[in-house]
C-alpha cells in the first residue's frame, strides 16, 4: 500500500474518523491515539482490521513494545478515554501526573467484592466484567471496554466494592488512587472540575439506564402476576 492510501479509524466513541493518509495515521500511532487493537479500514483494500495487523503499521507497534513507550500516558493515549475527550493536550499532560499505568492478564481479578475501595480505573485496552457470585452461579452486572471507567465510587466514600471486576482478556488500565484524586483537587482544582463534570454525566446516564431496566423488569413482573 502506498503513501496515498486512505484509511478510516473506528474510535472509542464508536465513530469513524477519516479518510486520513498513511502519514497522519503513523503520527497518530506514535502519539498513542491509535493503538494495536484500534479498528482501521483500508479504503483501497476494502477491508477492516486491527491496526497491528497492517504491515505498514506493525513495525510501529513492535518498536513501541520494545522500548516500553506504551506506558507513557501521552495526551493522545488519554484522549481514548471518553470522559477525557474534551480536555486539551495541556490539561491531559497535567492530568497524567496523577495517574498510574497498569497491565492485567486475562482472568486476573482487579478487585473483589467487599474489598475496601481506594481507586478508580480507566480502560485503555482489553475488556473486563463486573460480576457477583451466588453459590456456583456468576451474574454479570456490566462489561467495561476501551474508553470506559469503573470503581469511581471508591474515590468518594472508600466503601467496600460491590462486585468483583475480572479481566476477560489482557488489559491496559489507568489507575487513579484516592490519594492522587484528592491531590488533584488540592493542586489543580481547575483541572479536577471538568474531570468530575464528565464523570458525573456518565454516572447520571448509567443511573437513568439502570432505572429504566428496573422499571421494565417491574412491569414484566406485574404483567406476569396478572396472567
Amino acid at each position: 500500500m502506498g503513501q496515498d492510501a486512505s484509511y478510516y479509524i473506528w474510535d472509542v466513541d464508536n465513530s469513524p474518523y477519516g479518510p486520513v493518509e498513511l502519514s497522519l495515521l503513523l503520527q497518530w500511532v506514535s502519539e498513542g491515539r491509535v493503538v494495536a487493537d484500534t479498528w482501521v479500514f483500508d479504503r483501497n483494500a476494502d477491508k477492516w482490521g486491527k491496526a497491528s495487523q497492517f504491515p505498514e503499521l506493525e513495525p510501529c507497534f513492535q518498536a513501541t513494545l520494545g522500548t516500553g513507550t506504551s506506558t507513557v500516558l501521552t495526551p493522545g493515549i488519554l484522549r481514548r478515554i471518553k470522559i477525557l475527550g474534551n480536555l486539551n493536550d495541556t490539561q491531559l499532560a497535567h492530568l497524567s501526573d496523577f495517574m498510574e499505568f497498569q497491565e492485567w492478564r486475562m482472568h486476573s481479578i482487579v478487585f473483589r467484592q467487599g474489598d475496601l475501595g481506594d481507586a478508580m480505573f480507566l480502560v485503555l485496552t482489553g475488556e473486563l466484567r463486573a460480576r457477583t457470585i451466588v453459590g456456583d452461579a456468576e451474574s454479570i452486572l456490566a462489561t467495561f471496554r476501551p474508553g470506559d471507567f469503573f470503581g469511581d465510587m471508591a474515590l468518594f466514600d472508600n466503601g467496600p466494592r460491590s462486585a468483583d471486576v475480572v479481566a476477560n482478556m489482557d488489559c491496559s488500565l489507568i489507575k487513579i488512587s484516592a490519594a492522587n484524586f484528592y491531590r488533584l483537587i488540592r493542586e489543580a482544582p481547575a483541572l479536577a472540575t471538568p474531570f468530575l463534570q464528565a464523570a458525573a454525566r456518565t454516572l447520571s446516564y448509567r443511573i437513568r439506564a439502570d432505572n429504566k431496566r428496573l422499571l421494565q423488569v417491574s412491569e414484566q413482573f406485574a404483567a406476569a402476576r396478572r396472567l
